[in-house]
């Protein structure tokens, strides 16, 4: 089906940004890449690329058709699935999830597949509202993320978890009390402009505790290697997988009536992999 030859060039285009970096993933020249991409704009009558030297860019009727390639790719891969795997699932799948929530993707991915061997499961990271982004434009099928009030509306959530804030501080520090902490330590701030640090500002109010502001950050792993240095204290939502309470040079402090982050799986409503993407939910919730 020369078609569906097409639109699987055309993905890989799409997400390498070259013809020829492209044409060592679908095994051609980089003058046949770009025969058939021009064959496929002939086809649908429309630009989809602009060129830009030996970079190209897509254009905006490129960008609204990558979505819609990877769907009828998806549903074409399904098709070709064997006979003796109908009852399974099977085709390809892009996932992505927040760094701290990763391990538990892939965990849930590799216990799919031991199952379902025709399955194919991608895993990205990033962070959360770049992954709600790539799940409304389709180049992920499905992703863990926070979930924040009124982003994503158009998505389909399944709840995962919660992560309550608490407060990390060197194993060294004796204090217990978190308001005495965060008054008497440096203050290792998530960025207030992020939904995790607004949660973390709420926290503090309900404290009613003004901590020594000492750095900013938005990126949870540097704020916990620089607590774990000793550099400071910091309000942070407790990872589901941290193996803080076993860290020799680190102490989670819990905090009364705390706010909780709160993890879903997003999913666009009329997604293909719906059943799939169920399977990956039930793992992830065992």
């Amino acid at each position: 089906m020369s078609s569906i030859r097409l639109l699987k060039t055309f993905v890989t285009v799409a997400a390498e940004g070259s013809f020829a970096a492209a044409a060592s993933r679908v095994a051609l020249t980089q003058a046949a890449v770009g025969q058939q991409m021009r064959a496929l704009e002939a086809e649908l009558r429309r630009p989809l690329f602009e060129r830009q030297g030996k970079s190209v860019v897509l254009t905006e009727a490129g960008r609204a058709l990558v979505p819609q390639a990877r769907r009828l790719l998806s549903q074409y891969e399904q098709m070709l699935a064997p006979a003796e795997d109908a009852q399974g699932m099977a085709g390809t799948v892009h996932l992505g999830a927040v760094v701290s929530a990763v391990r538990s993707l892939i965990q849930a991915t590799l216990a799919l597949k031991e199952r379902h061997a025709a399955l194919d499961l991608h895993v990205s990271a990033a962070k959360s509202i770049d992954l709600i982004a790539r799940v409304q434009s389709g180049e992920l099928d499905a992703a863990v993320a926070v979930r924040e009030p009124g982003v994503g509306k158009d998505l389909a959530w399944t709840p995962l978890y919660g992560e309550p804030m608490v407060l990390l501080v060197p194993r060294k520090f004796d204090e217990a009390d978190p308001r005495t902490v965060l008054q008497r330590h440096p203050f290792i701030r998530f960025d207030p402009a992020q939904h995790t640090g607004q949660l973390v500002e709420r926290t503090l109010k309900r404290l009613r505790v003004k901590p020594q502001e000492f750095l900013e950050l938005n990126a949870l792993e540097s704020i916990v290697d620089l607590v774990r240095s000793g550099l400071g204290v910091s309000v942070v939502p407790l990872l589901r997988d941290a193996r803080w309470a076993q860290d020799a040079k680190l102490r989670v402090v819990e905090i009364p009536r705390a706010e909780e982050r709160k993890m879903a799986l997003a999913q666009r409503r009329d997604s293909p992999k719906a059943a799939i993407v169920a399977a990956v939910a039930r793992e992830l919730l065992d």
